[in-house]
């Protein structure tokens, strides 16, 4: 059968090599300079960096902030997606609540930080109303608000889908046996969604260990790993060995996730039957849910309020009159209208080349019956990439194309997003591919159509909705980039988010939410763009099959 597929054949050819040429090489190379010691392979250099008490301090701190976030922030996003699912209050409220839980995934991370700054700084919003700073901001307070504003979209995104799942059916069965309220929600809220809220942990932790655009913003003197790595390749005494020492420590959680992951597979709980049924109205939990959610909401859009505020003050806080200055100044820099040019070329480039890939290596994974062990090196690869940190990546790419004529190009960015954020949309549509007719191929051969003939015909058109998804998250996920990014970028490729970086040696913050505000501005155009194609093209379909 592999021998009849040419074309699965040269596509697998493509993909192989891609991902050998941009993934397992730069890694390779990152382990390599780590255990070597003047040209010679030795453990010396990865026992004198993991020995000295700064990098342990720091590893220690990382993994502190990182779980205690993970697990305010898998507590929280549980709440507000059981809101939307087994409460009624009003529907407009469940889309707020929506809306607001996945509105920072359209900023980068590096902007939390100062908006944070500006909220509850000495100079801050809430500081001016109270008269008072509510809490010390530098360090672990402004690192813990910072991660789960950042973290909260990744983690309701996740309940939220799987509480769609859940046969509520359970849910008034335990009613009519007299089980208490503990343990009907144990049995059929919370036991259902053990997998997922494992899985939430696991990814809300990795992100806010990994991240960097936050602690360079507000970490103060409580410094992390992703900042010490920083400072080690960037600092003012680039130490490359020391560099490649700290990415492979960074890898550990990342191979500890994978495995986690694979053995607790077996908690994943999956129904006969779904059945979306009323619920019985409880008014004082709609109203408790509401209220709480009413607060996280709040909370949440406080913090960024200042980001749409703060660009259209004369001077903050001495001068709060309307005024457009700003805005002017930042769109009159030097080379910001280059810098704008180079984010839109870099994303929609990677949006493009990042959806054609994932999808021709899913039609590997999911249609292409290749062998087992053809189908399961992508998945391993989807699996890597989904783990791998940012920085990571960024590094392995500096160290593996360094010299070479990609070196600050775009081409070296664009290729770097395809890699870093290739998992989700590979696993997007892939599970669409799952879900269709498995003989669409056969009959396209049997009808006289080439597999290119099936694949444009009734492959894409079946699949158009989640191409739209999955050219969004690209696109999205490359106008908020920063971790790998930062050591690519050249005086001629710089991006919107390594701008941001440069304005905060200036103190700059007003240029820096006007730019915040631009990035915002471009994602929400580009995910309410896709989001009516998606729905364009699902009625179209629906006329067709009522006709």
């Amino acid at each position: 059968m592999f021998k009849r597929n040419h074309e699965l054949k040269l596509i697998y050819i493509f993909i192989f090599a891609l991902f050998a040429i941009f993934l397992f090489y730069p890694l390779v190379l990152v382990l390599m300079r780590a255990i070597q010691t003047n040209g010679v392979i030795s453990l010396d250099n990865i026992v004198k960096v993991i020995s000295k008490e700064r990098f342990v301090t720091s590893l220690s701190n990382s993994f502190l902030i990182a779980s205690i976030t993970a697990l305010l922030s898998t507590g929280i996003a549980f709440f507000l997606a059981y809101t939307i699912h087994f409460t009624s209050v009003p529907k407009w409220f469940k889309k707020l609540i929506n809306l607001v839980a996945t509105m920072p995934m359209l900023m980068p991370t590096i902007t939390y930080g100062f908006a944070i700054i500006y909220t509850f700084g000495k100079q801050g919003v809430f500081t001016k109303i109270f008269g008072f700073q509510p809490f010390n901001l530098y360090g672990f307070n402004g690192l813990l608000i910072g991660y789960l504003i950042y973290t909260l979209p990744i983690a309701f995104v996740l309940i939220k889908n799987t509480m769609t799942y859940i046969d509520k059916k359970q849910f008034l069965v335990s009613i009519l046996m007299g089980d208490s309220p503990l343990r009907r929600f144990f049995h059929t809220v919370f036991r259902p969604l053990a997998y997922t809220l494992v899985i939430a942990f696991i990814q809300t932790f990795f992100l806010s260990f990994t991240d960097f655009g936050i602690p360079a913003a507000i970490g103060g003197q409580f410094e992390v790993i992703a900042s010490t790595l920083y400072n080690q390749m960037l600092g003012s005494i680039p130490n490359f060995h020391n560099g490649a020492v700290i990415s492979l420590v960074m890898l550990i959680p990342s191979i500890v996730a994978v495995l986690v992951v694979r053995k607790i597979e077996k908690m994943n709980v999956r129904y006969e039957n779904i059945s979306d049924v009323m619920l019985p109205e409880v008014k004082k939990k709609n109203w408790f849910c509401g209220i709480v959610s009413a607060c996280i909401m709040l909370g949440v859009v406080s913090v960024f309020a200042v980001i749409f505020i703060l660009p259209f003050v004369k001077e903050w806080p001495y001068d709060i009159s309307f005024s457009f200055v700003h805005v002017i100044e930042t769109f009159q820099s030097a080379n910001l209208l280059d810098v704008v040019k180079n984010s839109f070329i870099v994303a929609i480039a990677t949006a493009v080349c990042g959806t054609i890939v994932s999808y021709v290596a899913a039609i590997i994974s999911a249609r292409g019956k290749m062998p087992k062990l053809i189908r399961g090196s992508i998945d391993f690869v989807s699996t890597l990439t989904n783990a791998l940190p940012g920085m990571v990546v960024g590094i392995g790419f500096m160290f593996a194309f360094k010299g070479t004529n990609i070196q600050n190009t775009y081409i070296i960015l664009i290729i770097c997003n395809v890699v870093h954020f290739f998992s989700t949309p590979y696993v997007m549509i892939k599970n669409a591919f799952m879900k269709m007719n498995l003989s669409f191929e056969t009959t396209g051969r049997l009808l006289g159509d080439s597999w290119f003939g099936t694949l444009r015909k009734v492959m894409i058109p079946c699949s158009i909705s989640t191409v739209f998804e999955m050219f969004s998250y690209y696109f999205i996920n490359s106008m908020v980039t920063i971790s790998a990014i930062i050591f690519l970028v050249g005086a001629e490729t710089g991006v919107i988010t390594t701008k941001i970086k440069e304005l905060q040696h200036f103190a700059k913050f007003a240029d820096i939410f006007v730019l915040s505000l631009l990035i915002f501005i471009a994602n929400i155009i580009m995910k309410t763009l896709m989001n009516h194609l998606t729905k364009k093209e699902s009625e179209k379909r629906y006329y067709v099959e009522a006709k």
